[in-house]
């Protein structure tokens, strides 16, 4: 992560430089904000996006072992609150901690509720390796929330952090407070209005140069 925050950083300077004989002196300058012009922004590979209701997905971990010789299928079981969450068709994730970053497809073909539990099947379109038990996780559908995408997010100590862009081309950082952790939108419950505009990929960027500019320090902005 250093590696990659001191490379932003030289792209970064690199850029100043090669502007600074030809910035506009009559262009407003936002005081403490972090300023990446449009062409800075393509070279960092910069997106922004609105905050907005989105349908939140997250997932139910279960342990799962083989109902057929084939291996195409997985039994599970799911014993808490929000076993009643999980539906036939609903999309699956398989993997074994011994296979070494691969992870199965499958679906939902068959569950039965019972008063605590639910039982289920999850079905997958190949063949899986012989390994005993694997982790199952069912994506599910937990509602509409107001939501940014997770790489929007900045993990700081225990603070979490989004950059809001003040004016065209400027960000200041914005500490926010989140609810759900879905599979690509975390919810945020208090910081951000719907509507505001915010970096979703390449935060860590606009980051490095802010502190940068403020010598480190901490980041001290808050919703308004």
């Amino acid at each position: 992560m250093r590696k990659t925050i001191v490379t932003a950083l030289l792209f970064l300077c690199a850029l100043r430089l090669a502007e600074a004989g030809v910035r506009e002196h009559t262009r407003p300058a936002y005081f403490g904000s972090t300023r990446v012009n449009e062409e800075q922004a393509a070279v960092l590979s910069l997106t922004r996006g609105k905050v907005e209701t989105r349908e939140l997905q997250t997932w139910l971990r279960m342990a799962g072992r083989f109902q057929d010789e084939n291996r195409r299928r997985l039994q599970g079981r799911y014993c808490a609150p929000d076993a009643d969450l999980i539906r036939i068709g609903q999309r699956a994730r398989l993997f074994h901690p011994a296979l070494k970053n691969a992870v199965y497809q499958g679906r939902v073909a068959w569950r039965d509720a019972g008063p605590d539990c639910v039982s289920l099947r999850v079905d997958v379109p190949r063949v899986l390796p012989p390994a005993r038990a694997w982790v199952m996780e069912i994506i599910v559908t937990r509602g509409r929330f107001l939501a940014v995408p997770n790489d929007a997010i900045i993990q700081e100590a225990d603070r979490q952090i989004v950059y809001v862009e003040q004016h065209p081309g400027h960000y200041l950082p914005r500490g926010i407070k989140t609810g759900l952790a879905g599979e690509l939108f975390t919810q945020v419950t208090s910081g951000l209005d719907a509507g505001e505009v915010i970096v979703t990929t390449g935060s860590f960027f606009i980051d490095a140069e802010y502190k940068l500019k403020s010598g480190g320090s901490a980041h001290a902005h808050s919703h308004h």
